[in-house]
């Protein structure tokens, strides 16, 4: 299998967490430089039918796109250690943290990235505007996860799980901005502390 991968985005960043926690290391990881547009060649566009980073080329040709989508499929083929459920309960409860963590927390603070850092003028019509709302959108709803945070170790389960991956990439990401989350949030900024530390997060800057 192949990973078309780029280091400047969290969706793919997300992958590699992912893979790195699951010891996943069989995989060929394809640089895709962004700023280039090497995502919006023909040959690539072929291949994954949207200007999307990552994508997973597997070995009988299929592509995915989707970061999530991406996951699961791993998920499937490297069962261990699980990230997305061992029960359909837990998967339930996994899922709906990944939800609100895409929803509320990635989302918002992905789009203030986007409009909100001189260097991916590039890629966006920047608007200040909506960069600041995100922002604010973005904190709001970390207020949701220091108060799950204050009853669990970790946000879906008793461990590290993609609803984990998927809104620390995002609040890492913001750092462009030079966002940190509010300091009562401690919550948060302790599971954030535990995130950073994790070998995972060291090895798939």
């Amino acid at each position: 299998m192949k990973l078309y991968d780029t280091q400047l985005a969290p969706n793919p960043r997300r992958v590699r967490l992912f893979m790195h926690e699951k010891g996943i290391n069989d995989v060929e990881i394809v640089s895709v430089s962004l700023l280039e547009g090497a995502h919006k060649q023909p040959d690539y566009l072929q291949k994954a039918g949207l200007a999307n980073v990552p994508m997973l080329e597997m070995d009988d040709g299929t592509c995915i796109t989707e970061s999530l989508a991406i996951c699961r499929y791993l998920e499937s083929v490297y069962p261990e250690p699980n990230l997305m459920g061992r029960d359909p309960k837990e998967t339930a409860i996994i899922e709906m943290w990944t939800r609100r963590a895409e929803m509320l927390v990635a989302t918002p603070l992905m789009m203030a990235v986007r409009h909100g850092h001189p260097a991916l003028a590039a890629l966006e019509k920047q608007n200040p505007a909506i960069g600041e709302y995100n922002v604010e959108a973005g904190t709001k709803a970390l207020k949701v996860f220091d108060r799950r945070l204050a009853e669990s170790e970790w946000i879906a389960a008793d461990r590290l799980t993609i609803a984990d991956i998927v809104a620390f990439a995002s609040i890492d990401f913001a750092r462009m901005i030079k966002f940190r989350p509010p300091e009562e949030l401690a919550n948060v900024n302790r599971w954030l502390d535990a995130m950073r530390a994790r070998e995972s997060v060291q090895a798939a800057k």
